[in-house]
């Protein structure tokens, strides 16, 4: 029996694995005669937590002095769709965004903590249920907080959620989080073009791929107005040319 793929430990809420996971969190589903969770409908957290890479993308989080920045990869699954209906990046409210990594479709749309809290509960609740299916998502939230300034979160599909100065999730996260670690270990006080060229510095030192703006999103919320947008492919070029002359 293979202990790190839930076998045998994903047939009921209460039993734990060997290494002291539960993976059986939903039995929805109709169960046939194999107990495999992909063919008896059950889903779990821990499989939540491996759709997220599933969908093969990475995205980076970094907090600058004022600003914040979130840059993802931005995969067009059809060359006859329009690139422009295709995004990862969401406004919450005017001010706060989010960038959903995993599968999208599962995404859901103040003050910032409290959103962040609110898609935790979220989160943590779909895992408790049978008859609900854990979010196969990871959430970064950015904002701009009156007293702490900048500010970035991240919640998982299992509900925790933290504040942080960088992140990443997806595909090569922990890559990313070492290439943070190093940029990050001084406290640094990022500008908003240092905030905005890190995260995609990162972002392409994982990957080892030089980017075209087509095919990365970088959403930011700066101190001067507060607003979180999404980068046009003009600004993005921009940034991936300074990028390019620096190193």
């Amino acid at each position: 029996m293979s202990r790190g793929t839930g076998a045998g430990y994903d047939r009921h809420i209460t039993i734990f694995s060997p290494e002291g996971r539960l993976y059986q969190v939903d039995l929805g589903g109709t169960r046939g005669s194999s107990t495999a969770p992909e063919l008896c409908g059950s889903v779990c957290a821990e499989y939540a937590f491996k759709a997220v890479k599933s969908a093969g993308v990475t995205s980076i989080g970094v907090r600058g002095k004022d600003s914040v920045c979130v840059v993802t990869q931005k995969k067009v699954p059809d060359k006859l769709l329009d690139q422009t209906s295709v995004t990862h990046l969401f406004p919450i409210t005017k001010y706060i965004g989010l960038l959903a990594t995993g599968l999208t479709g599962m995404a859901g749309y103040c003050a910032l903590v409290h959103i962040i809290i609110w898609i935790a509960d979220k989160a943590q609740v779909y895992t408790q249920h049978a008859y609900m299916r854990p979010l196969g998502v990871v959430a970064m939230v950015l904002g701009y907080d009156e007293e702490k300034n900048a500010q970035l979160f991240k919640c998982d599909p299992a509900g925790h959620f933290f504040g942080h100065k960088a992140t990443s999730a997806g595909l090569k996260e922990q890559e990313a989080i070492n290439f943070l670690e190093k940029k990050m270990k001084d406290d640094p006080q990022f500008t908003y073009d240092e905030t905005v060229q890190i995260a995609i510095s990162a972002l392409q030192s994982v990957l080892q791929e030089d980017f075209k703006a087509t095919e990365i999103e970088v959403g930011v919320v700066r101190k001067e107005d507060r607003v979180f947008r999404a980068l046009t492919t003009e600004e993005i070029d921009q940034h991936l040319t300074a990028i390019s002359e620096r190193d």
